[in-house]
């Protein structure tokens, strides 16, 4: 099986100043799930080359056996520094797609016109499309064959308002992702703060947070499966 990971080229969090990018542990925990059982990864990014890392991911509270593993992986992290442009990636060469988050994606990810399409022909191409903590966000422009937003009507879950409160980014953030999803018809979802949760609808996956990147990846390898 061939998946394509996406990750966000954003390095900038709003105009505070600070770095932000991907999570680490939405990046690797998922990765290491999906290669262990034999898929065939390519990573991609908008701009292509390397992805920025959110700083704060690499902090000591946020290490988990994946992100252990990932430091010690000089391959994966070559493999890293060396992603496609995003507009290089078709859809129909893939088996699935899976978006890791961090709030970079808010910025560049949800309005790139490459990934909207790109999603867009996943889902057409009855292929399925996964996404954990910010990444849903990048589902707001994305419609369904039908026109209308590919979310409307399904069962989602993403990043929460009241998580988004307690790392103190309500009003940085461009848009908050549990609004979004509710906006454009989504039937939103979650768990606790901080916990494991992760919710398919048809082909459409999402997960909540950084805790739920492995149990979003294992959805995805039973609905190849």
């Amino acid at each position: 099986m061939k998946i394509l990971m996406v990750l966000t080229s954003h390095d900038q969090l709003g105009n505070t100043g600070q770095k932000t990018g991907f999570w680490i542990e939405e990046f690797a925990a998922p990765y290491y799930i999906l290669a262990d059982a034999g898929a065939d990864i390519t990573l991609a990014s908008p701009k292509g080359g390397q992805p920025p890392v959110d700083p704060k991911s690499e902090l000591p509270d946020f290490q988990t056996k994946a992100t252990r593993r990932f430091d010690q992986d000089a391959a994966l992290k070559n493999k890293l520094a060396h992603t496609i442009k995003l507009q290089e990636a078709d859809a129909a060469d893939y088996d699935a797609v899976f978006y890791p988050g961090g709030h970079g994606p808010l910025w560049d990810l949800a309005n790139d016109p490459n990934s909207i399409a790109l999603i867009g022909n996943f889902y057409s191409q009855h292929k399925p499309v996964a996404f954990v903590c910010h990444a849903p966000g990048v589902l707001r422009k994305v419609k369904d064959t039908n026109g209308e937003p590919l979310v409307k009507g399904r069962e989602v879950t993403g990043f929460s308002n009241s998580e988004e409160a307690a790392v103190q980014l309500t009003h940085v953030v461009p848009f908050l992702v549990e609004d979004e999803l509710k906006s454009n018809g989504g039937i939103y979802s979650k768990a606790a703060d901080w916990q494991s949760y992760a919710l398919r609808d048809g082909l459409l996956i999402t997960g909540q947070n950084p805790a739920s990147s492995e149990a979003a990846a294992k959805i995805l390898l039973e609905t190849l499966a």
